[in-house]
């Protein structure tokens, strides 16, 4: 008795609901469709915010090809990572501002430092000795971009610093490991400008 009872149950539960027409289910598959991408654009794009010494956001988009700067259309960005207590690092610092004075209208120069809880004074002391004439970031989301950057260019966890990557509109146009003189750097920001 009792299970005549749930079979009839369930079979009018199942007369009641297939009486839906078809438009109902294709509202509700594009209604689906479009919460799914909404959702999948927000995870698929990371954002970070990160801080300048000056107190200025940049917010960095990743992209699948990279990552792009909001405020760097048609721009090369460079994200420079680097220590303060890095010799090499130390002697780039000097290359890059004159990369960014060359191509001030062209580049945009970030320089990402992998320590933690450093403090703004200690990077500008940084930035005064060893001339580092672009923009610096001490944000707590500089772990993150740099774990994202180091992941997309496959080199591993422990990669060497200064770590530089170049993208230009969301895409990677060259990466270096440790120190690279300024003219190797030079003529691949010209062959990314097209001159």
């Amino acid at each position: 008795m009792i299970k005549t009872s749930i079979l009839t149950a369930i079979f009018t539960f199942a007369i009641l609901f297939s009486g839906c027409s078809d438009n109902n289910k294709k509202k509700e598959s594009n209604t689906t469709k479009q919460t799914t991408e909404a959702v999948n654009s927000m995870i698929s794009t990371p954002e970070y915010v990160l801080k300048t010494l000056k107190n200025e956001q940049l917010t960095v988009k990743e992209t699948p090809n990279g990552f792009v700067l909001d405020s760097a259309k048609d721009k090369i960005v460079i994200f420079d990572i680097f220590a303060t207590w890095c010799p090499p690092c130390q002697g780039s610092a000097s290359h890059l501002s004159s990369l960014q004075k060359k191509f001030k209208d062209d580049l945009i120069i970030i320089g990402v430092t992998i320590e933690e809880n450093i403090s703004n004074e200690k990077l500008q002391e940084f930035s005064t000795a060893y001339k580092a004439n672009y923009t610096l970031v001490n944000s707590d989301q500089n772990r993150r971009l740099v774990n994202a950057i180091a992941a997309s260019l496959k080199v591993g966890e422990k990669f060497p610093i200064p770590l530089m990557a170049m993208y230009k509109d969301g895409q990677l146009v060259k990466h270096y490991l440790g120190a690279v003189q300024e003219e190797f750097i030079e003529s691949d920001i010209k062959k990314a400008l097209g001159k």
